[in-house]
């Protein structure tokens, strides 16, 4: 493992980035949906004009960099849309999202992306960096999907350090699903949103230099289980939005369960993933749009 950075974090400089915006475009592929059915294990048949089921959009507008451009994690450089965080680590930390009409497959979509906010903070393994960005998925002119996405940069851990205490998941779900993840699972999803990062793919950097015990499942990925979850017990019902936090890593040494329990006002939908210990790594709500 790495020796911790101990990278000093210029505030002013990483909040100066507030404010910065971008915009893209991207055609919802009919193939792109049908590899991502593909890849969750669904028999299920896409055609254009379908509405894309939620989440699904992730896996478009991909952040195209020349390979000569990334990073050694395999990620894009620091600077350019996102503030340039020196410190190591990044992971996908958690998000809201608010569905508010259907994107078509076929269509065209511009999302409108903002820097919402920078936070900097120190913790039990060092200084941690908190960034907020704002999406606006748009259908020719109207606001499809509203999201702010939280991304956390941190230090290597520090030689000696208290592991995080971990947080047990609750234990009365009304619907499961058993997930074992593999190489090829996180492979496909890697190369279906364009996503380098060599946590998913890489054993040995995981080992040497994160200093983690297998390969990391994507967070979205998690969290698109969770949502299918979902779906898939209310399938009369839509998503009216999905917020969610990652807790705590899993990785691809062993299964994982998705859980979700209905709250008794019929729309409200308490949902989260567990490790193969029992232990929370990502909590998230659901709530369905009312009948």
């Amino acid at each position: 493992m790495q020796p911790s950075s101990q990278a000093e974090l210029d505030i002013d400089l990483l909040k100066s980035w507030i404010g910065r915006t971008q915009s893209a475009q991207d055609v919802v592929s009919l193939g792109s949906a049908q590899a991502m059915a593909a890849t969750l294990d669904q028999a299920i048949v896409l055609g254009l004009g379908d509405a894309l089921p939620p989440l699904w959009h992730w896996i478009y507008f991909w952040a195209v960099s020349p390979h000569s451009m990334l990073g050694e994690d395999g990620h894009p450089q620091r600077g350019g849309f996102l503030p340039p965080v020196p410190l190591p680590r990044r992971m996908w930390a958690g998000g809201r999202l608010r569905f508010d009409h259907a994107i078509p497959i076929g269509s065209t979509a511009i999302r409108d992306s903002r820097i919402e906010d920078v936070k900097v903070k120190s913790g039990t393994s060092g200084q941690l960096a908190f960034v907020t960005v704002s999406h606006h998925l748009s259908i020719e002119g109207q606001v499809a999907v509203v999201e702010e996405h939280d991304i956390v940069y941190r230090d290597h851990p520090k030689a000696g350090a208290p592991s995080p205490q971990p947080k047990l998941a609750p234990t009365d779900a009304v619907w499961s699903r058993t997930i074992t993840p593999d190489p090829v699972l996180l492979f496909r999803y890697s190369a279906l949103t364009f996503n380098g990062h060599r946590i998913h793919y890489d054993r040995s950097y995981v080992a040497d230099v994160e200093g983690y015990p297998g390969l990391i499942v994507h967070g979205p990925l998690i969290a698109t289980y969770l949502i299918e979850l979902v779906r898939s017990h209310n399938p009369s019902r839509s998503i009216q939005s999905f917020d969610f936090r990652a807790v705590s890593p899993i990785f691809d040494t062993a299964s994982f369960s998705v859980h979700a329990r209905p709250d008794e006002d019929g729309k409200t939908i308490q949902c989260w993933a567990t490790n193969p210990q029992g232990e929370l790594a990502i909590q998230a709500v659901a709530i369905l749009r009312s009948e």
